[in-house]
């Protein structure tokens, strides 16, 4: 399999060489220029303006780098420039007939991503969620964040935001208020929360920097005879291997037999990472078998994607020296020789799981689903929750002036050849999240259902769920729409493994 440079690496040292800001569109050249340009027959005239000069690079670099490139139209059918910014030149890419309907996952970002991956936040530090029509709460808090420092706890019920109780509701215009106090560009947030105890407190947040821990809880439970441990991970961190590391000590410590994983709000991110994590789990008895394989899009398995040689970055070179290398520098077939294939490698002493319980929503995904992808095929895998996300494909960043392009380059499938999940992965029992309680509480409907299978060997017979809140509950169809309007996790599955040369 592909073995990347650390993301950090990767994101801050690229050298940003967009192939159309020095690009003179020519017409029916045939040859790549000195910028890896291909694209013949262009009628566009040259130009020294940034934004159209963006434009036309988020079209070319998918031209030879997105999964689905295969059909899309040439440039000047597509014509970058007619739109009226880089993001809607996204968005069209996103429309092409080409994908399928696929993509809902290609986006531009302003760097927030990178530092995220890394593990550095830079928000409130917690999220939000309805229980039903009028009742707002905490979802998750990051430790040590802004919001951590407040005190802030799943579950807590917020009556109030910025002095305003009347727009706290599931409303169009409730929704807009929330999500733009939460998740918008204000500094700070005031809130009125309502504790389990009735206790009723004011509370102002500032946004600040701080180190991610993306395990918000881990905890082992005695089931009868059994020990069952339980970790809520909510982002594929790049930081996060060390202490998954630990966690994992513990549950070994403690004699774990069967395994609870809580993935229902962790959108993705490090390949590694989710390599790392699926080592853990897998038995010893895979060790040296295939994990999965990466499937780049043909351009790139062909060495035909010159553009990439605009995208460089320093990195150790074979004496072992600093080099400049670019992406065009790697091997992209899906064999073993070209490092494309992934084999299990044991990490941990803990060995012998007997199944694993993968807790999800429709926020699950990319390198959450890998995981438990990859595991599918050696475990005994239950899922309990909602459908997930459907993410099998995967980017790395295409630094084009001052954003991050992320395009799907590439497909997964474990050793079965199994993958293509695009509309998300079914489970095994379906149960609505119930944010009115904190993680790791046994009523809690999601974990009741795991721990319940556990002790007598099947789900409860009731069919389905969905009940979220005592009072004014969530339809189904308000749930999808407010999570729709309020989901603003990362979704991707970035490649930040080392390459391999030629």
């Amino acid at each position: 399999m592909l073995k990347k440079f650390n993301a950090q690496n990767i994101f801050l040292c690229f050298l940003m060489v967009a192939v159309c800001f020095t690009f003179s569109c020519k017409k029916s050249s045939s040859n790549p220029d000195e910028n890896g340009v291909v694209e013949t027959n262009f009628l566009q005239t040259k130009t020294t303006d940034r934004s159209l000069l963006t434009k036309d690079s988020i079209f070319l670099y998918a031209k030879q780098t997105y999964y689905w490139n295969i059909g899309m139209p040439g440039y000047d059918t597509f014509n970058p420039r007619k739109y009226a910014s880089s993001q809607q030149v996204v968005t069209a890419i996103r429309a092409l007939s080409s994908n399928g309907g696929k993509d809902k996952y290609s986006f531009l970002d302003d760097g927030t991503v990178a530092g995220e991956l890394g593990g550095v936040g830079g928000d409130f530090g917690f999220s939000v969620f309805f229980a039903g029509t009028n009742d707002l709460r905490v979802k998750y808090v990051y430790a040590n964040s802004p919001a951590a420092n407040q005190a802030l706890k799943r579950g807590y019920q917020i009556t109030k935001i910025n002095g305003n109780s009347d727009n706290i509701n599931t409303s169009d215009a409730g929704l807009d208020y929330v999500v733009n106090a939460i998740f918008g560009s204000n500094a700070t947030v005031t809130m009125t929360i309502v504790k389990p105890d009735k206790t009723v407190q004011d509370v102002t947040i500032s946004k600040a920097s701080y180190n991610i821990n993306p395990i918000l809880y881990t905890n082992t439970y005695a089931v009868g005879s059994k020990k069952v441990g339980y970790i809520v991970f909510n982002s594929f961190t790049t930081n996060s291997t060390k202490l998954l590391d630990d966690a994992f000590t513990q549950f070994a410590n403690n004699g774990v037999t069967e395994l609870i994983v809580d993935l229902r709000y962790n959108g993705g991110g490090s390949v590694q990472t989710s390599e790392n994590f699926t080592n853990l789990i897998a038995p010893s008895s895979q060790n040296g078998k295939v994990m999965y394989t990466t499937y780049w899009t043909k351009t790139m398995q062909d060495q035909m994607a010159t553009i990439l040689q605009n995208q460089k970055f320093y990195a150790p070179g074979r004496d072992g020296k600093p080099e400049i290398f670019s992406y065009f520098d790697y091997s992209y077939k899906p064999t073993i020789a070209a490092g494309n294939q992934e084999v299990f490698a044991k990490r941990g002493t803990l060995n012998g799981l007997k199944r694993v319980y993968f807790i999800v929503t429709s926020g699950t995904a990319s390198a959450s689903e890998l995981l438990i992808n990859n595991l599918k095929p050696v475990i005994d895998v239950k899922l309990v929750g909602k459908k997930t996300y459907g993410k099998p494909v995967g980017f790395f960043s295409i630094r084009i002036d001052k954003s991050d392009l992320y395009i799907p380059q590439f497909e997964t499938r474990n050793q079965l050849n199994q993958g293509g999940y695009f509309d998300g992965m079914t489970v095994d029992k379906d149960v609505a999240d119930d944010v009115t309680r904190d993680f790791g509480d046994p009523a809690e409907k999601m974990l009741a259902e795991a721990l319940y299978y556990t002790a007598n060997g099947n789900f409860t017979s009731l069919i389905k769920n969905n009940t979220i809140s005592s009072t004014s509950p969530l339809s189904k169809n308000q749930f999808d729409d407010v999570s729709a309007k309020m989901d603003h996790e990362f979704k991707g599955m970035v490649e930040t493994r080392k390459l391999k040369f030629k």
